[in-house]
């Protein structure tokens, strides 16, 4: 069978359930280049690629929007690097957006434009991590034959961007780096250079109810390396098949995985916004990111890199539809596992930016865990197993300071600020008063010990018993059951207050600091909390004063001075992986009708859960908006969780 038949096969299972073409514009990505450094918008992205498009705001731009070129930062190579012009006996012919035809689809954009009884319809898709190929069909629906002269064109906006020409290709360099954009044709077009861009020219006879096909591909590389000697064009028929079929097929898992139909229009079209985002990005091994992993925002300056914390969450929520890119994303950050044993907190294309100043909470193995229960992947999980047990020894050798199987968060160098990173929860109140205690050369732990470190250690513990398990290590995992016993002990004692019905971080052999907030449910999460202690974390979390705000949850007890949502980050905002720390440990408990409706109110009332808006890293608990980077990934990863445990 050759691969075309089999492509149309593969597309043949998905027709009666889920197809890319149901979903158009789930995300609105019309958008208009203003400042090159400007990335705030919603853009398309596919195959980890690290340049991506938009749609044009204006309705006469026969061309898409961008490239946006990714690095260490996102610089906006062009408005329209490549804009078609259609002349006819020397007159330009006006072409008009036909907006019922005009979409972002689930991979793919799709532009089209009408003058009189001509039509042109633009699809741009990637082939690949670094060539998109953009597709131009040109139809005529009238009754006579056409003479056209087609113009394809393009700028730079970039003023770092020089422009080379020669007979087949145009070369775009960016000064100061080797980066190197090109545009390739698959037919002959007569290519000259203008005053800082270039032209594309050729006379077309276009039949009486005919159409012709146009390709080109733009293609982006990071590296002189990656560049091609001898450059050809894919067969673009296969390759639009082949990502339709992907596409279907990363609709299809998804949704096999939800506990609803495609006939639940919000909760459906919220799941695949949330995959897209996570697909948007997702980036290919560059520089010395050694395997592929997932930005927190491609619409963000300054989440160009792959965060551990983040990419346990953004794993966990690829496991529901890319269990291969959701390892890749875990063994990114292993890569860089150090001798101790610490992960470092962020790595990036550009190694000397990596920070090894701190680490981040202890949820590898959690997601391990959730990546395996998707794929079944036994050699993936072997291969973990180690570094895991490394990682966790790793907390108490070097975050322990009194040694009494409670840890700190902490830093490599001493500074309080890497100390706070460390928590994940940058300028929690809870560590306001906190001072660094040093443990020995190049470990040093913040003088609290926090509740939520010791609740995650202890579900590690027990999802490490799991692995060693499914691994056929039975007394390892005896050893490691004694040891979550052990630590739920004294997790209760330390932690929780029986006054308050809470749990609060404590200071080494001090008082508990009473400020209420997210740390304290989630023991309910790993389930360190016995049920009358559950119980009692209710009765705050629907407190409506305290927790229950009109979007639920936030990460800071609203009658705390201190509480600020709008500019406070951790001080105040609801962040959804917070939120369903809290939420799942309710269900597990059995508090389901409470999980329920604090649900509801999070898809009701926080902005982009419904129409066509993003993601966002967090939110205003007391009005919904949408606060800090959009199309925020662990979001859509923690979104896709609620959803598919939803009851």
């Amino acid at each position: 069978m050759n691969k075309l038949k089999w492509l149309l096969l593969l597309l043949l299972p998905v027709a009666a359930t889920a197809q890319r073409n149901q979903w158009a514009d789930i995300l609105n990505t019309r958008y208009t280049v203003q400042d090159t450094a400007d990335i705030t918008g919603t853009f398309f992205a596919d195959m980890g690629a690290w340049h991506a498009y938009a749609l044009p705001e204006d309705q006469y731009t026969t061309g898409f929007t961008g490239p946006l070129l990714m690095d260490m930062k996102g610089e906006w190579l062009s408005s329209c690097i490549a804009r078609l012009r259609l002349y006819e006996n020397g007159q330009a012919l006006p072409l008009l957006q036909v907006d019922t035809a005009t979409h972002y689809y689930p991979g793919m954009l799709q532009k089209t434009s009408q003058a009189g009884e001509l039509q042109v319809v633009l699809q741009l898709i990637f082939s690949g991590a670094r060539e998109a190929v953009l597709q131009t069909t040109i139809i005529n629906n009238g009754s006579r034959p056409r003479t056209l002269q087609l113009q394809w064109e393009g700028v730079p906006a970039l003023q770092r961007a020089v422009v080379h020409t020669d007979a087949n290709n145009i070369r775009i360099g960016i000064s100061g780096t080797a980066h190197q954009f090109d545009i390739h044709y698959l037919s002959t077009w007569n290519i000259t250079s203008t005053n800082h861009g270039y032209q594309a020219t050729k006379t077309m006879e276009l039949p009486a109810n005919g159409r012709v096909k146009e390709i080109q591909t733009q293609c982006y590389y990071l590296d002189p390396s990656e560049i091609p000697v001898h450059y050809t064009l894919p067969d673009t028929t296969l390759v639009f098949l082949h990502n339709a079929a992907r596409w279907n097929d990363y609709l299809k898992k998804l949704f096999q995985r939800m506990p609803f139909t495609v006939s639940d229009t919000m909760r459906s079209r919220l799941a695949v916004k949330s995959m897209i985002t996570l697909l948007t990005n997702w980036r290919s091994p560059a520089g010395k990111l050694l395997h592929g992993g997932l930005f927190p925002s491609i619409s963000y300056q300054g989440f160009y890199g792959f965060w551990s914390w983040d990419s346990w969450k953004q794993a966990a929520g690829l496991s529901y539809f890319d269990t291969a890119l959701a390892q890749n994303n875990i063994r990114a950050l292993f890569d860089y596992q150090e001798r101790t044993g610490m992960i470092p907190d962020c790595i990036y294309a550009d190694s000397s930016e990596n920070n090894h100043r701190d680490t981040k909470p202890p949820l590898a193995a959690w997601a391990v865990w959730e990546v395996f229960q998707a794929s079944k992947d036994t050699a993936f999980l072997r291969s973990m197993y180690a570094p895991l047990c490394r990682y966790h020894a790793w907390w108490y050798t070097h975050r322990d300071h009194d040694g009494n199987g409670l840890c700190e968060y902490g830093s490599t160098d001493g500074t309080r600020i890497a100390a706070a990173w460390e928590s994940g929860m940058d300028n929690a109140v809870r560590f306001d008063k906190a001072v660094m205690l040093q443990n020995n050369p190049g470990a040093w732990s913040l003088d609290q010990e926090s509740v939520d470190l010791n609740s995650y250690l202890f579900k590690e513990k027990m999802i490490l018993a799991q692995i060693a398990l499914a691994l056929q290590q039975p007394k390892a995992a005896q050893e490691w059951r004694l040891q979550a016993a052990a630590l739920r002990l004294k997790i209760n004692k330390a932690f929780y207050d029986t006054a308050t019905g809470y749990y609060y971080d404590r200071k080494l052999h001090g008082e508990l600091i009473r400020v209420k907030g997210a740390e304290g449910w989630i023991p309910l999460w790993s389930g360190v909390a016995s049920e009358t202690k559950m119980k009692a974390i209710a009765l705050t979390l629907k407190d409506t004063a305290v927790f229950n705000t009109f979007v639920p949850l936030p990460v800071l007890d609203a009658t705390e001075p201190a509480f600020d949502p709008q500019n406070g980050y951790w001080r105040g905002p609801v962040w959804i992986d917070q939120f369903y720390f809290a939420v799942a440990g309710l269900q597990a408990y059995g508090a389901k009708p409470l999980a329920a409706k604090l649900t509801a109110r999070l898809w009701q009332n926080a902005a982009g859960m419904q129409g066509n808006g993003p993601l966002y890293e967090n939110y205003h608990p007391q009005t919904g908006k949408g606060l800090n980077a959009p199309n925020f990934s662990w979001t859509a990863a923690h979104v896709l969780m609620l959803l598919a445990t939803e009851q």
